[in-house]
Order: structure tokens, then sequence, then C-alpha cells
């Protein structure tokens, strides 16, 4: 993140961007780090923490129900944690309604397993940047080691986390592109679009450059 001129003590905006397996979300929040001034800050995907940390990753119900209680709570206290130091926005890779896509039972059990509610959770969050998972003919990978979903599951699981978030007021869908730059591009100016005044002033040309390689 590049260091920002910006003293102002900035409403906090909480943003989740997710999206199905090899939607794109790595390579974007690369992006985000690179043009977005230190006042975004951006938190890591909780189900990487619990998982890269060594939890039990079984296909087993009570053992999946398991990881989503425990990816659910991390998310949480990562919030926390994105709350301090005064930033204009959160970025959060994923955030806790993106547990129902994963949840082996109905949506009431999840809410009742977590302790919360669909409305509380939705109010945490000002807006949800959604990226498709692309075909598997369009750039479906498996480079991200934590990934084992084939294509076809991918987009299920996309169908899901669309699902789970329909009911947020400002859900904003970023649809595959055969060229990721024009995805990352409009992903990228959404999130800007979220921004304080006093911290657009301070994104670096590198996403300006990637918008001019698109238009032309």
């Amino acid at each position: 993140m590049s260091a920002c001129e910006c003293s102002e003590v900035h409403e906090r905006r909480r943003v989740v961007l997710t999206g199905g397996p090899g939607a794109g979300k790595t390579a974007l929040l690369e992006l985000i780090r690179q043009s977005f001034c230190s006042h975004v800050k951006v938190l890591p995907e909780a189900a990487g923490v619990v998982f890269g940390g060594g939890f039990p990753r079984e296909d087993n119900p009570q053992c999946r129900k398991a990881a989503q209680r425990a990816i659910f709570h991390v998310q949480h206290e990562l919030e926390v944690i994105g709350d301090s130091h005064n930033p204009a926005i959160v970025l959060c890779d994923r955030g806790t309604l993106d547990g129902l896509a994963y949840w082996p039972g109905p949506a009431e059990e999840f809410w009742s397993s977590m302790g919360t509610t669909l409305d509380t959770e939705l109010r945490r969050y000002d807006a949800v940047i959604h990226l498709r998972t692309p075909a598997h003919a369009d750039g479906y990978n498996h480079q991200n080691p934590l990934r084992t979903e084939s294509a076809s599951l991918a987009a299920e699981i996309d169908a899901c986390v669309a699902r789970a978030w329909d009911a947020h007021p400002k859900r904003l869908y970023v649809e595959s592109s055969a060229d990721f730059l024009d995805k990352a591009a409009y992903a990228l100016e959404i999130l800007r679009g979220e921004m304080p005044e006093c911290c657009k002033r301070h994104v670096v040309p590198a996403l300006h450059d990637r918008e001019s390689r698109i238009a032309r």
C-alpha cells in the first residue's frame, strides 16, 4: 500500500470481496495493494488462516461444520483488527455470509450454530464485490494450493455464494472476461468508488495505467 498524506478521521466502510474458487481474488488483492493508499486495510482470508494453519479439512458433515464455525469466528476477529488504525476501507477477503455456501445443512442451522442472524451479518458490510468464477475454458485453474474444487464444483459454489449474499442491498457483480485486466479494472473502480474523496487522489498511477491499457 502506498503512503497517504490524508490525516482525516475516516468513517470506516467495510467491503467484502467474494466469489467462487478461481474467480481471481488473489490476483486482484495484489493489484489493490499496489494501487491504493494505506487507508485501505486488506484482511487475509479467514479460511486460508484456518486451513493454512493446519485445521483438519475433512469431507464429513460434522467436520465441515466445525471448520465453518472456526472460519466464521476468525473472520469476526480479523474484522476487529481491520477496524483499528483509522482505515477508510476494511477490505475483507470473503465475509461471514460466505460460510453459507459451504455449510452442509439448512441456513437456519448455520445461523443458530453461529449465534447470530442473517440481518445482523448483512449489516456488518457496506458493500459486496462478487467476482464471478470463470469456466474452465476461460482460465479456471488450481494455482492456489488450497483450491481443491473442479471447474464444475467451483461454478456451483459460485452460485451458492451469490445466493448467500442475495439480500445485501449493495452487492455488485464483476463478470469473468477473456482478459483478466478487464475484470480487474472494473473491480478496482468499484472499490475506488467506496473510498472517501480525501484518499481517492492517492490512488497510484499503476491503476490508471492499467485502465489506459484496457481502454486501448
